[in-house]
């Protein structure tokens, strides 16, 4: 079967790089697997919160999940195609939604009237129901087509198209910024670390396995897959786009002991605070 042939092209990989791959897949599963949980879980509250973006890095987490869920698995024949074939599928939802994200940062700046009015997390839904079809299009597009090698460069053509976007998005926003005077510093820098975030995993962590895609459908042999362990790691990094979501200390964990303990510590200080001035004032008279 074509399906079956997708990936077996490991016979001239060297065993140790095997060993290495392996080694990194199961590493990246043990520490991403408990760290996406748990910024899925700190996102869900910043959305309890009133804050729209979190819908784009939930799905985002929520793909990388799908990945990284497929990492213990080392199986055969049939088996092997399905779990390739839910691989690709959280690769391209994570890309996808990588988008979104860059997409809902850089409105935010350079159309912030149309956002104000149009933030609304039903249209953030549908949008994200719209982008869990496309990896299954995709998928559609791998199966009609006859050769392995036309296989891979598809998909890498599909993956490499939001590369021009995501640049875009970057640099409109710096451009909107520039001329921005509503905006807080504060705010800025979220916004550019979070375009930053999504733009350097794509290209330091996708792009190579893009790359790698093409050479394999090119040249019809796969050797080293250097491109695969770089992909390995991304789940691992879009975690941290909780930290330009947050929009204060009492969100950088997320539960509610944490952000009550937070508070009180808040209220602590502006009541020493008030004490310290009162015994200044009293003082001075």
């Amino acid at each position: 079967m074509a399906g079956e042939n997708l990936y077996n092209v490991t016979d001239d990989i060297p065993s140790n790089w095997i060993i290495i791959e392996t080694v990194v897949q199961w590493t990246t599963f043990t520490i991403g697997f408990p760290l996406i949980c748990l910024s899925i879980y700190a996102m869900y509250f910043l959305i309890r919160a009133d804050h729209i973006a979190p819908v784009y890095v939930i799905n985002l987490l929520i793909a990388d999940l799908i990945q990284i869920c497929m990492r213990p698995f080392n199986l055969s024949g049939t088996w092997q195609f399905i779990v390739i074939l839910i691989d690709f599928f959280g690769i391209s939802a994570s890309i996808s939604f990588m988008v979104c994200v860059a997409l809902e940062r850089y409105i935010v700046i350079a159309f912030p009237l149309w956002y104000r009015f149009r933030r609304n997390i039903k249209y953030s839904l549908i949008m994200s129901s719209v982008i869990w079809v496309i990896p299954f299009i995709q998928i559609c597009m791998l199966h009609l087509t006859t050769t392995l090698e036309m296989k891979l460069i598809l998909f890498a053509v599909n993956l490499l198209i939001p590369f021009p976007l995501l640049v875009f998005f970057l640099v409109g926003t710096l451009k909107a910024l520039s001329v921005s005077i509503s905006v807080p510093a504060v705010e800025q820098r979220r916004i550019i670390g979070t375009l930053a975030l999504v733009l350097g995993n794509y290209t330091v962590l996708f792009l190579p396995l893009i790359i790698q895609y093409l050479i394999s459908g090119i040249t019809g042999r796969e050797n080293v897959k250097i491109g695969t362990l770089f992909e390995r790691f991304s789940p691992l990094v879009d975690p941290l786009l909780y930290v330009f979501m947050r929009k204060g200390a009492k969100d950088t964990l997320a539960f509610p002991c944490f952000g009550k303990l937070m508070g009180d510590e808040e209220q602590s200080q502006v009541t020493n605070t008030m004490t310290m001035t009162d015994s200044v004032v009293e003082g001075s008279r």
